[in-house]
């Protein structure tokens, strides 16, 4: 079975509004799925109804080819991971990982092996006795993860499990649960809001907006290829801009950024660049680039990840530019006047 996990026009609706709009996609067996949206988009919704803690309007959910109509959460091949992790604060790392084992009435000595096993894959061997909170956010995570992981479930569902974690550890846990999961092999289904968790960790990544899923991709390809201006605006950082009007390869921005682009079949509305994308000072005779001068507004240090924050000289349009590790731009100070560049293919074009 290719497909563990398919969700065919899967809706959720409430009284007030439609939670879940006719959603479908598959998930490969052993992969790493991300669902990716800002909060209220429903995707927390879709992840109770794969678990069965929600009940779907209509729509069919089949894992291992089989359909999960009327089947309550006890009864499914899956397994919940949530942000606050749920462990009990009174049992020890051993005692919290073996709980489920317990309510399925395995024997005592398979279940010391599976706990010991366990442990030892996610990394807590020889923290049996700890009590959890004596634990670092990591730890616990990994505790919350094991005791998942113990009973064999066919998919572990992540609830934004990193969410409570501070920004160096969530960098750190991100890669920890990459490795992990391509070490154990369980299939996992990750919710977030955060998109470099999702592009970091994932297989495919499904971005979901207002109910529905604008798009299914790799992280490469959602990155570089957006196919909605939502996907655009969510998915990395880009410069936006509002398209006044379209006549004979021409665009022209709101703030009257003139800018030539070939080949559109329609008018667009919405115009984005990548900040990595402008080339600063590029060669009078590359081919198949717009060129511009710039005024810098500010320099925005961050190491690697430095950007000038600029004004498009005729316009009002205000852009920020990836700043290349070179010496030949670190003398580039407020006040300058430069000239950038973009290839016509990083020119981002969508109708509303």
């Amino acid at each position: 079975m290719k497909h563990i996990l398919e969700v065919k026009n899967l809706r959720r609706e409430f009284k007030e509004f439609t939670a879940v709009d006719g959603v479908d996609f598959f998930v490969e067996k052993g992969g790493f799925f991300s669902i990716l949206g800002p909060s209220g988009c429903g995707k927390t919704t879709l992840l109770r109804m794969i678990s069965g803690f929600q009940e779907e309007s209509s729509g069919e959910i089949l894992i291992n080819g089989e359909s999960m109509k009327g089947v309550p959460p006890e009864k499914r091949p899956v397994n919940i991971v949530f942000q606050n992790l749920a462990l009990f604060p009174m049992m020890n790392v051993e005692e919290n990982v073996a709980f489920g084992l317990k309510r399925e009435n395995v024997s005592k000595e398979d279940i010391a092996k599976r706990v010991k096993k366990m442990l030892k894959r996610v990394g807590l061997e020889g923290y049996e006795k700890k009590k959890v909170t004596e634990l670092s956010g990591g730890q616990r995570q990994r505790v919350a993860i094991a005791r998942s992981l113990v009973l064999k479930p066919k998919i572990l569902l992540l609830d934004e499990p990193l969410g409570a974690l501070d920004r160096k550890l969530r960098e750190h846990m991100k890669v920890e649960l990459k490795l992990l999961q391509r070490e154990i092999g369980t299939t996992f289904i990750y919710i977030t809001h955060d998109q470099s968790e999702a592009l970091v960790m994932s297989d495919k990544v499904a971005v979901m907006n207002k109910g529905i899923l604008e798009q299914i991709d790799t992280p490469q390809n959602l990155y570089k290829n957006p196919k909605t201006a939502f996907v655009a605006s969510f998915v990395g950082e880009s410069n936006s801009f509002d398209v006044k009007s379209y006549e004979n390869d021409t665009i022209v921005t709101e703030n009257g950024w003139t800018i030539s682009k070939k080949g559109l079949d329609f008018v667009p509305t919405k115009l984005f660049v990548r900040p990595e994308a402008f080339i600063i000072n590029p060669d009078d005779d590359m081919d198949s680039i717009e060129t511009t001068k710039i005024k810098i507004k500010t320099v925005l240090f961050d190491g690697a990840n430095t950007k000038l924050a600029a004004i498009i000289n005729q316009s009002g349009d205000e852009v920020l530019i990836s700043l290349p590790q070179n010496a030949q731009f670190e003398d580039l100070k407020v006040g300058d006047v430069i000239k950038i560049g973009v290839h016509f293919d990083d020119l981002k074009c969508y109708k509303d």
